[in-house]
């Protein structure tokens, strides 16, 4: 069964969890010919027992079946606690897709599955996580766990938020920023998966949010998920077109070609303002193009936990 198959079927994900597990697969089988070559040794759940070790970790069961003793890397304590973030307001449902596949995912679809893949990792490596889900409300929180029945409930979740389709739900991310900061106490890897797309309020707000959530030397990795394709380049053909905003209702009519150069500049211009305050603030930022796959989201990963742990 492969990630095409499974992401066909319109009505989110059949199977979340194996999913992401081939997303893994395949980036560490990439990790090989790459100069990320060494982080690789990182996943590996054994390691050859050395004469003179201690027998505590020796897994008897893998003895007993290949003769050959390893250890079990991590089997002692939780070495890294980390909160995955996901945005689920209207506009993380564009573009409408009925049909998933791997090269066809809206920007919720992209979050969910990116985040599944680092929640996998995360397990293999014996480390805690935990997860908040907001909209126009703060929709699901879990604090940060390592059990094999916490991490099946956050899948349950993620593959809910998939298919919620919530309709002209505007969200102030700065407000639920706020509430996610007071609920994480220990030092965390915080990663969020948003669109950056405000209603209300400008993004000084936000940013003073992101602030709040590094008080406690947490490290914030900022997902920049869009469609590079339509929102930032705003590749459409030269048809007359309604466009709606999904948060607000509101439309307008135009050809695309009549805006396009004016949007490119406003966009590009806002992202480039993006990218600099979170470097002024010691923020990761990740640009997350859907179009793209995952190995940029579980690079960054591989990367911030060298410098984090």
């Amino acid at each position: 069964m492969n990630i095409q198959n499974e992401l066909n079927k319109a009505e989110g994900f059949k199977n979340l969890e194996l999913l992401a597990k081939q997303v893994v697969e395949g980036f560490i089988a990439g990790m090989h010919k790459s100069p990320f070559h060494g982080f690789s040794a990182e996943f590996a759940e054994h390691k050859i027992y050395n004469k003179g070790e201690s027998t505590r970790h020796i897994d008897w069961k893998l003895f007993a079946k290949t003769e050959k003793l390893y250890t079990k890397r991590y089997d002692d304590e939780t070495n890294l606690r980390c909160h995955i973030i996901i945005d689920n307001s209207s506009s993380m449902h564009y573009p409408e897709v009925h049909t998933f596949s791997i090269e066809n995912l809206n920007k919720i679809a992209f979050s969910v599955l990116a985040a599944a893949s680092l929640m996998q990792i995360l397990k293999k490596q014996r480390d805690a996580v935990g997860l908040s889900i907001y909209s126009d409300a703060y929709d699901y929180y879990a604090p940060e766990k390592g059990s094999e029945r916490h991490h099946q409930m956050l899948l349950n979740h993620l593959s809910e938020a998939v298919v919620s389709k919530p309709k002209n739900k505007q969200t102030e991310t700065y407000k639920y920023l706020h509430e996610i900061a007071e609920k994480i106490h220990k030092r965390s890897m915080i990663f969020l998966f948003t669109d950056m797309f405000q209603t209300s309020e400008g993004e000084t707000k936000l940013f003073e949010a992101l602030r709040h959530l590094k008080y406690n030397k947490h490290e914030v990795i900022l997902f920049h998920v869009f469609d590079k394709e339509k929102e930032l380049q705003f590749d459409f053909d030269n048809k007359p077109k309604r466009f709606i905003d999904v948060e607000t209702g509101e439309y307008i009519n135009l050809y695309a070609d009549s805006i396009k150069e004016n949007y490119n500049r406003a966009v590009g211009t806002y992202f480039d303002a993006l990218k600099l305050k979170c470097l002024q603030y010691k923020i990761k930022y990740v640009e997350a193009d859907v179009n793209k796959d995952f190995n940029n989201i579980l690079t960054t990963y591989m990367v911030e936990r060298k410098k984090f742990v």
